[in-house]
């Protein structure tokens, strides 16, 4: 079973990463399972969703691959951006998305 989950992943599924900017400086934070045939906008939010802590660390959710050090990390907010497998980066605005 554990193949067939694996082989409808990668046909179902892509990754983003998760770029918390800090400072003058920017971290990749996470690694987050997205819809592959979703539309970029709905693959931004599905990331920055995932990347944000409600009843539980965000770390903790499924399709989550944490790359940050530590035990904890802030969820993502405005200004963090999203690098998409299509190459397109966005930052994340007040209302919705940027394009950098």
């Amino acid at each position: 079973m554990e193949k067939i989950d694996a082989l409808t992943k990668t046909l179902l599924c892509e990754t983003a990463a998760v770029i918390h900017v800090i400072d003058k400086g920017a971290a990749t934070v996470a690694m987050v399972d997205v819809e592959k045939g979703a539309t970029d906008t709905a693959k931004l939010e599905t990331a920055f969703m995932k990347t944000n802590s409600i009843t539980d660390g965000w770390w903790n959710n499924e399709g989550i691959t944490k790359m940050f050090n530590g035990a904890t990390c802030r969820s993502t907010n405005v200004g963090d951006m999203i690098l998409l497998a299509n190459g397109k980066k966005f930052k994340c605005e007040n209302f919705g998305w940027s394009e950098v």
